[in-house]
């Protein structure tokens, strides 16, 4: 093994999925030199999206293609403290990206902005409930950051994305029949909503006659062609159903492969390196400012890159993991209470609920985009939590994402064996006409739900593992039990034949063999307080004022909606500071102490 040391930069970017293309782009811009660094190799859509070899389930759903391989890097597990944890061997309850694109690459598109009022939840919740609402253990924060701060940088995000949708208000004014319970906008969305497939179709109809409010969902899937702002192109989306878990050989799903990279590389400041696993954050004799990263590359040779700041952009707990690993910050202790870096790790409470038509309706369940159409009744604060006891809420939405052959197949049909003529009968008829609605659910902050180094595990570079203790706690387990129930007045007026109610179980602890979704949050959050939160309102490291910490990691609790929406948002915003103020600074502190 060589160890190498390179010429300085002004910036180096640790990961190549939204948050950190975001940023090489806008600080490439400023006329920065920046290099980037992926864990992953080489990808893009000419290749890893090339029809008709890229529509192979197998290959994308089964052996997990674009996906990380949990043999060389993993994380371990447990439920509680008091238990040993072990590694996470076999991708299931979730499945990080690797190569450049990251997780932008794989994922859905379902793209939203955050309720103003899930950005200050703590006051939300004091403001209408009373301090006394909140459980103890509860850790329940604020971003630090306001809606009304963000709207411009949601605005250029589904911009850069081509997000098609339909605003309810632009500027005060209502424009269409978008989401009532959406904040409002100072653009419309830069495409048209897309089409309702059949089975959106019947849930908005029976959404509307009990009584809820249904809406067309907003989508990273152009429903036209279309040139964002750094002039790269998409096609229309062809509702093919292969969205998650591949590239889309339409071009219509965005990705940072399709939207970013191509204007990116561009730059003659740009450079990316691809198969480059950074092990650690290097900082000077004071421990308050990085000299840059060292990364080990294909062949095993370890590569130093000084640079003058550094950008963490990569995966929610490499994140977390590259800080604890660096020292940048105080790691979290959940029996003294102390510390940040760990502190505040969340998930996403989903289930799914199938609903069975009458042999007349043929659901089509082959037919998928990241388009559908939802509720938010029960989303948020949108509905009165006082009488119910709990804090968060749900989503409900069919966002029918294309049932491929291998998946039909697998479907667990309650009451029905899992061999046979029975099965069969039952697996042809679950295809053909059922469909499914998920509910999406918030997850809060807790104690004793973090993320630390594992005492015992090592990754194959011989680094300490990164160790999740996390379970399903009372609260989120009653939000998801009462939205769940809501569904009956949906299904009743769909006129189905038969449903099945998916909910969380009391009792039943988080389980890594079941997929739940790779919406991981927190572990290295933002706020206006040093003791509770790792970063500041600008995602930067209080404790290493050049060093600034994108994505979903700056969460302080779970939402309903996904997380890329919000991810993009807050690089745009952070990066934005960088120009404007850390840049024409002395590079420290944006926010005093």
């Amino acid at each position: 093994m060589a160890e190498k040391t390179l010429p300085p930069v002004d910036v180096v970017v640790v990961g190549s999925g939204w948050a950190g293309s975001i940023m090489a782009k806008e600080l490439c811009e400023a006329g920065l030199s920046v290099v980037m660094l992926e864990r992953g190799g080489r990808r893009s859509t000419a290749r890893d999206g090339a029809y008709p070899s890229s529509l192979d389930e197998l290959e994308g759903a089964v052996r997990y293609k674009l996906f990380q391989n949990p043999a060389q890097t993993t994380v371990t597990v447990r439920n509680r403290i008091d238990q040993e944890a072990v590694p996470y061997r076999r991708l299931a309850a979730f499945l990080p990206g690797a190569g450049v694109g990251g997780a932008g690459l794989h994922w859905t598109g379902v793209h939203f902005r955050a309720p103003p009022q899930d950005l200050r939840l703590r006051s939300r919740i004091t403001e209408r409930y009373g301090r006394n609402f909140i459980p103890e253990g509860m850790n329940l924060q604020d971003y630090g950051v306001t809606y009304e701060e963000l709207e411009p940088f949601f605005d250029r995000a589904e911009k850069v994305f081509g997000t098609s949708g339909e605003a309810y208000t632009i500027k005060g004014k209502k424009t269409g029949t978008g989401n009532v319970f959406a904040p409002d906008r100072s653009d419309n969305f830069p495409l048209p909503a897309l089409r309702d497939v059949y089975t959106a179709h019947l849930f908005r109809h029976a959404a509307a006659e009990a009584g809820y409010h249904p809406y067309a969902m907003p989508a990273a899937n152009a429903s036209q062609p279309y040139t964002n702002p750094y002039g790269t192109q998409m096609g229309p989306c062809n509702f093919c159903g292969y969205c998650s878990d591949y590239a889309c050989y339409m071009y219509a799903k965005a990705s940072p492969n399709v939207n970013i990279m191509p204007a990116l590389r561009r730059h003659e400041n740009f450079t990316l390196r691809s198969n480059a696993h950074v092990l650690k954050v290097l900082l000077d004799s004071t421990g308050k400012k990085a000299t840059g990263v060292v990364y080990q590359d294909a062949e095993g040779n370890h590569i130093t890159q000084p640079a003058g700041l550094v950008i963490l952009a990569a995966f929610q707990f490499h994140n977390v993991h590259l800080m604890l690993l660096s020292g940048i910050g105080k790691a979290y202790d959940p029996v003294a209470n102390t510390g940040t870096v760990g502190r505040n790790f969340t998930y996403q409470n989903i289930t799914n609920s199938t609903v069975w038509m009458p042999p007349t309706r043929s659901t089509d369940q082959f037919i998928g985009s990241a388009g559908g159409v939802a509720i938010d009744d029960f989303n948020s604060d949108n509905f009165d939590h006082g009488p119910l006891g709990f804090i968060g809420g749900s989503p409900l939405w069919v966002n029918q994402a294309g049932v491929k052959p291998i998946a039909g197949a697998k479907a667990n049909i309650p009451g029905v064996p899992r061999w046979g003529s029975a099965w069969k009968k039952a697996a042809v008829e679950t295809y053909r006409h059922s469909f499914t609605i998920n509910a999406q659910g918030s997850n809060m902050a807790y104690r004793d739900v973090y993320l630390d180094l594992d005492p015992t595990w090592r990754t194959s570079y011989g680094q300490p593992m990164l160790r999740m203790t996390f379970d399903w706690k009372e609260n989120d387990i009653r939000m998801n039990r009462y939205v769940i129930g809501q569904l009956a007045n949906v299904v009743k007026a769909l006129g189905a034949q038969d449903a099945h109610y998916g909910m969380r179980e009391p009792g039943k602890p988080f389980d890594v063999r079941e997929y739940q979704t790779t919406h991981l949050c927190g572990g290295a959050v933002m706020g206006e307080d040093p003791k509770t939160s790792a970063l500041n309102r600008y995602l930067q490291s209080w404790d290493v004022s050049n060093v600034f910490v994108v994505g979903a990691n700056a969460f302080p609790q779970g939402m309903g909606y996904n997380p890329t929406g919000l991810v993009a948002a807050l690089a745009y915003w952070s990066a934005h500071h960088i120009r404007t103020q850390w840049l024409k600074g002395n590079g420290g502190p944006l926010v005093a102490l």
